[in-house]
């Protein structure tokens, strides 16, 4: 691990009232891994462990107001992107990154919700596709994401995980997170694709149905990691270490209905 120098880490994102997931979610995790947080908001969501009830889209010319306000005035060392929604703020992101050479972006590729509630328009795909997966460091999606990018079927086997990953990075990605978390195993496995090679994560499966935020969870801490270490390997496998434990804990809170969210703050409480 490299030294400790206070990190600024951004996450671009939507929000989320109950704390588990999105903007919340992304703060939580940078302070809980010593990472200063800012944020851009992109939409902000009515939404609860129980799914989510509405969603007001941010301009596009605001989100673009936002990332000039943070980016002009602090160093960030290593941004995560989430949930953005429409096109326009997909194209105002891309633009903004592009402008201020952003290092360390990973892409959460968010489409739906735990739910199943859709959090970015399909018409946004090819937007996404185009301005900003050759562009970020990183993109994190699971096996519905990934099958949507590619317009094809969602994969059923880590052999088909590994065939889209493949698909991916050939699309222009410079890495690619395939999440394994859909797949019917004792252990969730991920499988990391670069110009170098694939390499296999895996931890085991935690029982317990409070996942809500996990996806948000994950990106943000690979974000926060990343200027820690020599490369994605060594961040990713210190990432899921820490989101192990924070599943492990989840069932000590007392969060809601539904799908309660993981212990950010498991190192602590």
């Amino acid at each position: 691990m490299k030294g400790l120098k206070r990190l600024n880490a951004l996450t671009i994102a939507g929000t989320d009232p109950s704390g588990g997931a999105g903007i919340q979610a992304d703060l939580k995790t940078f302070s809980a891994l010593g990472a200063y947080g800012t944020t851009v908001i992109t939409a902000l969501v009515a939404q609860n462990t129980r799914g989510v009830q509405s969603v007001y889209r941010i301009e596009s010319d605001f989100v673009a107001a936002q990332l000039d306000s943070v980016l002009s005035d602090v160093r960030i060392d290593a941004i995560k992107i989430g949930m953005l929604a429409e096109t326009d703020i997909v194209e105002a992101v891309a633009g903004r990154l592009a402008f201020y050479q952003a290092q360390n972006v990973v892409l959460d590729t968010v489409m739906l919700a735990k739910s199943g509630d859709p959090l970015l328009a399909p018409s946004a795909v090819e937007s996404l596709r185009r301005c900003l997966l050759p562009q970020v460091a990183l993109i994190t999606p699971n096996l519905p994401e990934a099958a949507a990018l590619l317009d094809t079927l969602q994969a059923k086997n880590e052999r088909e995980m590994k065939e889209q990953g493949d698909a991916l990075l050939g699309m222009g990605c410079k890495a690619v997170l395939m999440k394994g978390g859909h797949l019917e195993d004792a252990e969730s496995p991920d499988w990391l694709f670069t110009r170098d090679g694939a390499r296999r994560f895996s931890t085991p499966r935690v029982q317990t149905r409070h996942t809500h935020g996990t996806g948000c969870t994950l990106s943000a801490a690979l974000a926060a990691l990343r200027p820690r270490f020599d490369d994605w390997p060594q961040t990713i496998a210190a990432a899921k270490n820490w989101l192990l434990k924070a599943l492990e804990q989840a069932d000590s809170l007392e969060v809601g209905q539904g799908i309660g969210p993981v212990h950010h703050f498991h190192q602590w409480w």
